[in-house]
Parts: C-alpha cells; structure tokens; sequence
C-alpha cells in the first residue's frame, strides 16, 4: 500500500445544497468527481479542527442508503480518509446506514463527524440520483460556513492524496486497516436501535402487536427496511410482512422512494381498502422523512408536527414535557398554536434540518419538523422516519384511539390548518429564476391587497437570524400572509438534481366546527389562483397544474 499525489481539477457545480451535494449519479461517476469534493471537504476539516490536529487521531462514520454507486462511492472514501490523516471509520455493513442511523452513531461514539451517501427521496439507479454531505460532531448536517469553505476549496483544488490499497470486505463485521486507519465494520441498525430502545416504550408497542394490531409499512426498497424490520418485526413481535417492499436495492426496485400520497400509491391503495390494517406508514431513501396513514385517512405531516407536540407527554422519552418546538418557515402553523397553549417556544426556521442543530445543541427545541414529510427530535441531529413511526404507534397504543380519531380531536381542539405543497418540477432554471426574481421586485406592491374577506398584511423575503449564533440567512423564500393568517409560500427546492422546482405553499386555518372537513384543495382554491395570478405561474412555465399536489 502506498499513499499516492493524484493531479485533479475544479469542476463546476460542486456547491452543496440544502442537503449536500446532489447529482446525477452519470455527474459522480466521472473521474475524480467525487474525489475532487472529499478532498476538498478532507482539507477544509484538516485545516478547521478546534484542536489543531485536523483529521489525526479522529474517527469517522461513514455510510449511506445503498443506492446505485453507494458501494463504490464508500471505496473510494476510505482511501482517501486513509490518505488524509483519519485514525478510524466506522462503517454500517454493507455501506449501510440510514441518515438518522448515522446522527446516533456519531452522537454515540463521539465521532469527530461522518460522511452520508444519499440522495434521500430522490429516485436512484443508474440513471438516477447520488448525493453527498457532511455531518458535524453534533451528528447534525454541517453549517453553512463549512459548506461554503468546502465548495470554495473545490474550485482551486489541484492534488488530492488517495491510498492504493485494494478494496476491503464491507459485508464483513469486524476491524480491518487501510494503510495506517481502521475500518471498523459495524452493524447498521445496533445503535440505533438502542436509542429507540430509551426513548419508547416496547412493552406497550408489543402489547399493541399482541391484541392483533395490523400495521403495514412501506420500506420502498430503500434503507429503512431493515432497520424495520429488525425493530418492529423482530423485537416488538409484529408479524412477518408487516414491512413490505424491505429489501433496500440500488434502484429502489423502479420505486420514487418519497412517502408521499402520490409515490406511495400501493400504501394508500391497502389503506383505503375494506380491510386496511390500523396503521400504515411509509419512509424514503435514507429513511428520514415519514408519512403516517389511518384507515383512508392520510395525516398531513403539519399535522402530525402538532399532534405530537401535544401528546409528547404520553412517550416515555418526553414525559418530562417539550422544552420548545421549531418548524420551517414554509410548514403550517398549526403547531404553534400547540405551543402556545404548552406555553412553549416555537421557533420559524428556513428550510434545511442544519438550522435545527443550534436549537436542538443549545437545549431551545425538543421537537422539529419540516413540511415535507420531515420530523425529529433531540435524539438525533437529522429527521427520522422510524422514530416518527414509533411515535404515533405509541400514541395509539397509549390513547386506544385510532389515527383519525386523533386527528379529528386535535382540529376539534385547536382548530384545522387546511395546508398543501404544490411542486411544478423541471423547470428551466432561467425561467424558475426570473419567476423569482420577478415576484421578489414586485412585493412592495402587494401589500394591502384584498382577497375575499381578507387583506395581504405582510409581503417579504424570508430572512432568519439565528438566535444562538446570531448568523444571518436571507433570500428563504417569499411570504404573502393575510390579516386571518392565510399564507402563501413561494420557493425554489435545494434538492433536486434536473432543471429547478418551485414549490408552492398555501394555507387557512378554520376553527368552526362545521368547516373542518373540507377537501383540501377545495379549501385552499381561491388562495392557489391567488398564487397564480400575482406569480404568474402557469404563463411562464406553460404547465396547468403542478406535477405534485400534497
């Protein structure tokens, strides 16, 4: 084994987005592509380290959601931490572990960080998506600053420093060496499920399986099947094909691994059927967003925010209450009117869990969530799909009550935030930038204008400033709010891999009770014309309805 000096180059585009670097996985498997980023992002930390030793004497984590190159990709990582300095990896067997599995595993372990191979919702295979990020120590997604450092060194990188040594067993525990560094071998769902372990309570969940209690979730060929299938099949007795579509494959098996009513059509066909178990429940990719579904009855992950907000209580992990809540801008509001009533905090974030992390470290937030099927809390640094599920089965098992007569007794509460996303996907990106740019120009004109009964109160540029480190983020998304608190979103996604998204979101709360089940889009009309008619959206990207309504 030798460590080799290999001349590389910049490439255009390595600029991580709101969760990493995501690209076309033809874009990553050309030469030095990926080597060119974790380099970068090796010297960034070697240079960045409070204790000034860089990488020497750290251990990392290191793995990913088991899409098409995730098992070369990891190849290639580890000899390029062997050539920079790293003492340890650990490594989930199989390159495996889900993006929450990972935040446990560096907050257990003390890790000095870890790198997570996943594209998350996006569809994989070879023609499909990969995708790259960085966790800090805290497990949590890496800053901004960090970030910015890591693509500014992408563009003068002129060397990298990568081992020659052959490729070691990934399927096999155990430690192995690479050069000077181990490579710890571990089981992917251990840890995690240990910490589920501490937070819940698995003599009730197994009472819960034991009086006959159906559940199905829907893995979608992606990573969280055997995490799962190990916790809810095998430890908490629910029966053998419980969690269908298990099998994590490098293609999702033809799946668009994103919970959602749309993609996860074979979910909702088995939960509006005759006989549809009690509960159903879907993750994506990497296993860090969720969607939960009643008997014909689908929860808005808004809803399901504040509904676990208010019954945190119940859930052994929180008896001893929330210390505050924080959601991104563009989810619905409904939780805070929850945590008005906890008297609670609740914190308006941008999109992107790494603004959490200073909430969560500094003990402000207790739980977090995000519209896009998207919950955690203070276990880990990241969403966490089975933790959610978790959650609402514990819910259940605690209450007696069925997922809608939850719901329904929470709108009958604190009232009903009718809420949907509308995505208008591959855009041109020119075209999505001057909507944009154009709807920004004209906000000092909408102000005061009138809706129905209601008049436009508020038209800005979402900026945050964060309220432990007093850093700024500007341009987040523009806001229309009316005097009753209906809202209109608009932003561009951080996610995507093919021309641009803008997503639309649209809001009304309604407390009378004689108007709490309205469909959705119904309820929501005269605000999406709205949308349309000051953004201008169907003129300018010629589609007459979003590719996904939510």
């Amino acid at each position: 084994m030798a460590i080799q000096t290999i001349p590389t180059r910049a490439f255009e585009g390595q600029r991580p987005g709101t969760s990493g670097l995501r690209k076309k996985v033809s874009v990553f498997m050309q030469p030095l592509y990926l080597e060119n980023f974790v380099q970068a992002l090796f010297d960034v930390l070697n240079a960045s380290a409070d204790d000034g030793q860089g990488l020497q004497g750290k251990t990392l984590v290191l793995g990913g959601d088991g899409r098409y190159h995730n098992r070369a990709a990891v190849q290639t990582i580890l000899k390029l931490a062997a050539a920079n300095g790293v003492q340890q990896v650990l490594l989930g067997c199989g390159g495996i572990l889900s993006t929450p599995a990972a935040s446990a595993v560096i907050r257990r372990h003390q890790a000095f960080g870890g790198i997570i191979l996943s594209a998350s919702h996006n569809p994989g295979g070879p023609e499909g998506d990969f995708g790259i990020k960085y966790n800090a120590g805290n497990g949590g997604p890496a800053n901004e600053a960090l970030t910015e450092a890591v693509y500014a060194r992408t563009q003068v990188l002129q060397t990298l420093r990568c081992s020659d040594a052959a490729d070691i067993a990934i399927d096999r525990l155990g430690r192995q060496q690479i050069e000077q560094m181990a490579v710890e071998v571990i089981d992917p769902v251990a840890d995690y499920a240990a910490l589920m372990r501490e937070l819940f309570d698995f003599e009730a969940l197994r009472g819960l399986f034991a009086r006959g209690f159906r559940v199905r979730v829907d893995a979608m060929h992606a990573v969280g099947g055997p995490y799962a299938k190990a916790i809810l099949e095998d430890q908490l007795g629910a029966p053998v094909g419980t969690v269908v579509n298990a099998e994590p494959l490098q293609d999702f098996g033809g799946l668009h691994p994103d919970p959602n009513p749309v993609n996860a059509e074979d979910l909702m066909v088995h939960m509006a059927a005759a006989d549809a178990p009690d509960f159903g429940a879907a993750m994506d990719g990497d296993a860090d967003r969720n969607m939960v579904v009643g008997p014909n009855f689908p929860v808005s992950p808004s809803d399901s925010l504040a509904l676990m907000t208010a019954h945190a209580r119940l859930i052994p992990g929180y008896r001893d209450g929330l210390r505050g809540v924080a959601r991104s801008m563009p989810t619905s509001a409904a939780v805070d009117r929850v945590a008005q009533a906890l008297g609670i905090a609740c914190f308006e974030t941008p999109t992107g869990w790494k603004f959490f992390g200073n909430l969560l470290d500094a003990g402000r937030a207790t739980l977090c969530g995000e519209e896009s099927y998207g919950t955690g809390s203070s276990h880990v640094r990241e969403k966490d799909g089975l933790w959610a599920i978790l959650f609402w089965l514990s819910l259940q098992a605690a209450t007696g009550r069925s997922v809608e007569t939850l719901v329904r007794a929470h709108w009958a509460r604190f009232g009903r935030n009718y809420y949907s996303r509308h995505d208008y996907e591959a855009i041109p990106v020119d075209v999505a930038n001057a909507l944009m740019r154009d709807l920004r120009a004209s906000l000092p004109d909408l102000k005061g204008q009138v809706l129905g009964a209601r008049r436009l109160v508020l038209a800005d540029d979402f900026a945050y400033t964060d309220p432990i480190d007093g850093s700024v983020s500007s341009g987040q998304g523009v806001r229309l709010i009316f005097d009753d608190g209906a809202r209109v979103i608009f932003r561009l996604s951080g996610t995507g891999t093919e021309g641009a998204t803008l997503r639309l979101y649209l809001e009304r709360y309604e407390s009378d009770a004689a108007y709490l089940n309205l469909p959705v889009q119904q309820a929501l009309a005269d605000l999406a014309a709205f949308a349309d008619q000051v953004a201008g959206i169907r003129r300018r990207t010629g589609m007459q309805q979003p590719s996904v309504a939510t």
